[in-house]
């Protein structure tokens, strides 16, 4: 089967943040540009907390660190109680995806008498906010660069997604040295979760050129930086390098977005508490290679931009893709995760209903398909 025609005549949105600072030092650019607002309500987590001190900010500052690495609505509502206490007129996300996601509805609710609920959803959102800028610490969600954000229901372990042009941030800083401290295991499984948004959305059936040469710089930069970010977490050229990566994987997320891949990593996030990228990581060659029928040209140019070219047939193409996020020292058996395979399929179940990822994935995945693919990673 040959790869699904694009149509040029379809319409798609591109957006990004109106300002975007790039390079080793950019953190303290932050204060300058946020020297306007005199109320800052700064996000983060305690790892990142410390960062603060870079941004330069001045006037009168509030520094919440307690968002959790998978935030759930409880967190979020904490958040906003400790926003609405302080009434910001500029919200900071600081951290990874889980503190600027939670940035992004900060700013859009913390004025309002809204809960996540009321807005769940694309397009909930009106227009009144707070000036937000995003800081990003680590090189994977992108999340900076969307319009999305991701909350989980304690009582179902679903994951709300929430889109709203009006949670765009303003500025978004991609500072390298930020990511100095990310230990080697986090760095590589963040690397591979940027590396899925850009694969899934290169192949979903949304596909659109223009979104495509994103991905393929973005996936380009992966399998240029992601070993040496691995190997020296102080080697500027290859932090700078993944936090392009991540970031053009952001911009992928919001035309086209991810598909099954990130799909089948929910629950082992939500189940398993495993890390968002850990999960993508775990389940990245699996969902590559069963995606091969449908897409084999894409699969073609996604191995030789990452400098695995030549395996052809889809064997080979998963021991390729398998040994490439194995060599970066992430461990793949979901069995020494703690997960017990008498609770596949019912994960598979859970991952089967996703459809807002799902029906944008290449080739159909069945729950038996889904619990196939759990049962090799096991």
């Amino acid at each position: 089967m040959t790869d699904l025609t694009i149509n040029l005549a379809r319409a798609i949105t591109l957006l990004q943040p109106a300002r975007v600072e790039v390079g080793a030092g950019t953190a303290a650019r932050l204060g300058p540009w946020a020297a306007a607002y005199k109320r800052v309500f700064v996000l983060t987590a305690p790892a990142t907390a410390p960062f603060a001190g870079r941004l330069g900010l001045t006037g009168e500052v509030e520094i919440f660190q307690d968002v959790p690495a998978e935030p759930d609505m409880a967190a979020l509502e904490v958040a906003l109680a400790a926003a609405r206490a302080f009434k910001p007129d500029l919200v900071v996300g600081l951290g990874g995806g889980s503190v600027m996601d939670v940035a992004k509805l900060v700013a859009v609710l913390w004025d309002t008498e809204k809960k996540l609920l009321d807005v769940v959803g694309v397009g909930r959102i009106d227009g009144r906010r707070t000036a937000l800028a995003q800081v990003a610490t680590t090189s994977g969600t992108g999340s900076e660069a969307g319009t999305r954000a991701l909350i989980t229901d304690p009582a179902t372990l679903a994951k709300h997604a929430t889109e709203s042009i009006h949670m765009l941030a303003d500025i978004a800083i991609l500072d390298p040295e930020l990511t100095y401290s990310v230990p080697p295991a986090v760095t590589a499984a963040t690397g591979i979760d940027a590396l899925a948004h850009c694969v899934e959305a290169f192949t979903s059936l949304k596909a659109h050129p223009l979104v495509d040469d994103y991905a393929r710089m973005g996936i380009a930069l992966v399998g240029r930086y992601l070993a040496r970010a691995v190997a020296d977490g102080e080697d500027t050229e290859a932090r700078g390098g993944m936090m392009l990566a991540s970031y053009y994987g952001g911009l992928c997320l919001g035309p086209v977005n991810t598909a099954g891949g990130h799909a089948l990593a929910y629950p082992l996030g939500t189940r398993l508490k495993l890390p968002h990228g850990l999960a993508n990581a775990i389940v990245f060659p699996h969902v590559l290679a069963f995606n091969v029928p449908a897409c084999e040209g894409k699969t073609g140019e996604i191995l030789s931009l990452l400098g695995l070219g030549g395996a052809s047939e889809r064997q080979e193409i998963f021991s390729a893709a398998y040994e490439f996020c194995r060599n970066l020292g992430v461990e793949m058996r979901l069995s020494a995760h703690g997960a017990s395979r008498s609770d596949l399929p019912a994960w598979a179940l859970e991952a089967h209903a996703i459809r807002r990822l799902l029906d944008n994935n290449p080739r159909p995945l069945s729950p038996e398909d889904i619990s196939d693919i759990y049962e090799a990673a096991y």
